[in-house]
């Protein structure tokens, strides 16, 4: 294949053949599809419900029935479109794929810096997909926070704002990744290296300032209890990041490595690492929910989410991989054990959200549990289950994902092990 080098970087000479074309790269545009449908649904759910107009309100203001109408236009009634609930499935995608795709980015620059040669080797594929992932999540938010948002993000800004403090953080960040990616491509090993303690750091930074961010935009001071008394939530997030992330390069090296000698070693490699942050995770898990708030705990262990708890998230992310890699050496094992842990992470990091929010209720006016709005029934628990519009966004978060990685590798061939 001809070549065409441009600052060192060494381009894969093609057409647009293989843009429009390739196996891959249709699928992700499938997904992305799915996406635009899903953003769709939600701007007419949000801001193009059949709702009373401002003549009638005008001349029956105390009308209940035209109140509530205008109540649900500008609120909405499902999932994330909910605005009393803004905790939701794009608020779990946005975290999972943000904290997985660091976490990815964290392991391999610290692989980077202690001279793992086997990881080095396959350090752009791996890099690329962690970036490809932060990406996911960000494209995942900002359709939540949509258009009309972001440019009077710029027209009128709130330097306060979550939005203004996660701008600089990304334009730091992404940077770093993408020149540390160029210098990997340009075998420029020495610089790599160098490059690794800085980005490991920023790594960290991104854990610590989105959790100051989400701190800022959700308010977690008002008795959001899994946010506000979650023991170590920090830690929670890093542990929990780092099995889904090693899922995930597990699934990537099955992908596009099984054919290379390395394979093995390096599936054992991601084993050991799994192994490693499952029992911590487990052992965090057990210590959590002794200590936690047992009104927050009570709704995920015992309440509406213990079958997603204990099965979707317990038995995925903690016995499945444990049992599947503790006595074997077959890749296999490890591939089904990342499968488990990427599913179950996924979980895990809903069933925060969702049960996070579902009792954020407390009694501190000393009138009963908090209520979200003059128009509803006062509760002590509270769900209500993603729009079929947020799910499509979601879905199609992954197609993006899937077509900066496969874009990396055509123009690039990522997937190549590179000799230093």
């Amino acid at each position: 294949m001809q070549k065409t080098t441009i600052l060192g970087l060494e381009f894969n000479e093609l057409s647009i053949k293989p843009f429009l074309f390739d196996k891959v790269i249709l699928f992700a545009y499938a997904l992305i599809l799915l996406a635009f449908y899903g953003i769709y649904e939600i701007i007419n759910v949000r801001y193009f419900s059949g709702a009373v107009n401002a003549h009638m309100l005008a001349l029956e203001p105390t009308n209940e029935v035209f109140k509530e109408s205008l109540r649900t236009a500008v609120f909405g009634t499902v999932g994330e479109v909910h605005r009393e609930i803004p905790w939701t499935l794009f608020i779990a995608n946005y975290m999972y794929m943000i904290y997985t795709g660091s976490g990815i980015i964290f392991l391999v620059a610290l692989a980077e810096l202690f001279g793992i040669h086997l990881v080095a080797k396959t350090a752009a594929s791996f890099m690329v997909a962690g970036i490809a992932m932060v990406f996911a999540g960000l494209f995942t938010i900002a359709t939540d926070l949509n258009l009309l948002n972001m440019i009077w993000m710029f027209l009128d800004p709130n330097y306060n704002t979550g939005m203004w403090l996660m701008l600089p953080l990304y334009s730091i960040y992404i940077p770093f990744v993408l020149f540390e990616i160029y210098l990997i491509l340009t075998n420029k090993r020495e610089w790599a290296k160098k490059l690794a303690l800085p980005i490991l750091l920023l790594s960290i930074g991104v854990d610590l300032i989105e959790y100051y961010i989400q701190a800022k935009l959700f308010s977690m001071n008002t008795a959001r209890h899994l946010w506000t008394e979650f023991p170590a939530l920090m830690l929670y997030f890093i542990i929990s990041a780092f099995v889904s992330s090693l899922g995930v390069m597990g699934i990537l090296t099955f992908l596009v490595h099984r054919t290379k000698k390395e394979y093995e070693k390096l599936m054992g490699l991601i084993k050991v690492s799994m192994l490693l942050f499952i029992s911590l995770l487990g052992t965090y898990e057990i210590f959590a929910y002794l200590v936690v708030d047992k009104n927050a705990a009570f709704i995920i262990l015992f309440g509406p989410f213990k079958a997603a708890y204990f099965i979707g998230y317990i038995f995925l992310s903690l016995t499945v991989p444990f049992l599947l890699i503790v006595k074997t050496t077959k890749p296999i094992y490890t591939l089904f054990a990342s499968i488990s842990v990427v599913i179950g992470g996924y979980v895990g990091r809903y069933l925060f959200v969702y049960g996070g929010n579902a009792n954020p209720l407390s009694n501190r006016f000393g009138i009963g549990f908090e209520q979200y709005d003059i128009y509803e029934v006062v509760k002590t628990y509270n769900y209500v289950a993603p729009h079929l519009g947020e799910i499509f966004i979601v879905v199609g978060s992954l197609g993006v994902a899937i077509l900066i990685y496969k874009v990396f590798d055509i123009l690039f061939s990522i997937n190549e092990l590179r000799e230093h």
